[in-house]
């Protein structure tokens, strides 16, 4: 190995990653980072995490459903989803409700404050994604949306015939 000053990491030179970007997953990664740290830092003030807001938008949309198809909706593990319905619950934006036909299963209900805060947190979304998308036309992003909802369609039907590319 030399020690030579050729062989030392140069800071000013730039990286690529054009290998990589063959994969539209990793393509798909990296946007969702972006998308992601932003959407986060939008509603930070709102004292909800993008996680929290997920299950928030869920449960208003969803009245009464179960922690088990918060899990299905959210594509969650149950323990997850119920550190979220609990951080919810504390902080009075949904109640568990026991449902009398199945004592172990609580329906979930959006509280009025959950209602208005879930208002406040969609429009502080819309408004970060029109200005993060702004460079697409309205065709492109519903162009966008549809492919992606065929990816994830596709990915979905791909485990469930337990393919895994490695033949």
């Amino acid at each position: 190995m030399s020690n030579s000053s050729d062989d030392a990491p140069q800071d000013d030179v730039p990286v690529t990653d054009t290998h990589l970007r063959r994969y539209i997953g990793y393509r798909m990664k990296r946007a969702y980072v972006h998308l992601h740290n932003d959407a986060q830092a939008a509603i930070e003030g709102f004292g909800l995490r993008i996680t929290t807001s997920s299950a928030l938008h869920v449960i208003v949309e969803n009245p009464n459903l179960s922690q088990s198809q918060l899990c299905l909706a959210l594509n969650i593990e149950r323990s997850r989803a119920v550190l979220l319905v609990d951080e919810l619950e504390k902080l009075g934006l949904v109640t568990r409700n026991k449902v009398p036909q199945d004592r172990r299963s609580y329906a979930l209900r959006a509280t009025p404050a959950g209602h208005a805060l879930l208002d406040d947190v969609a429009a502080c979304l819309g408004a970060h994604e029109d200005t993060v998308l702004a460079a697409l036309t309205p065709a492109e992003k519903a162009q966008l949306a549809t492919l992606l909802d065929k990816v994830e369609r596709s990915a979905v039907l791909a485990r469930a015939m337990g393919a895994d590319g490695g033949g």
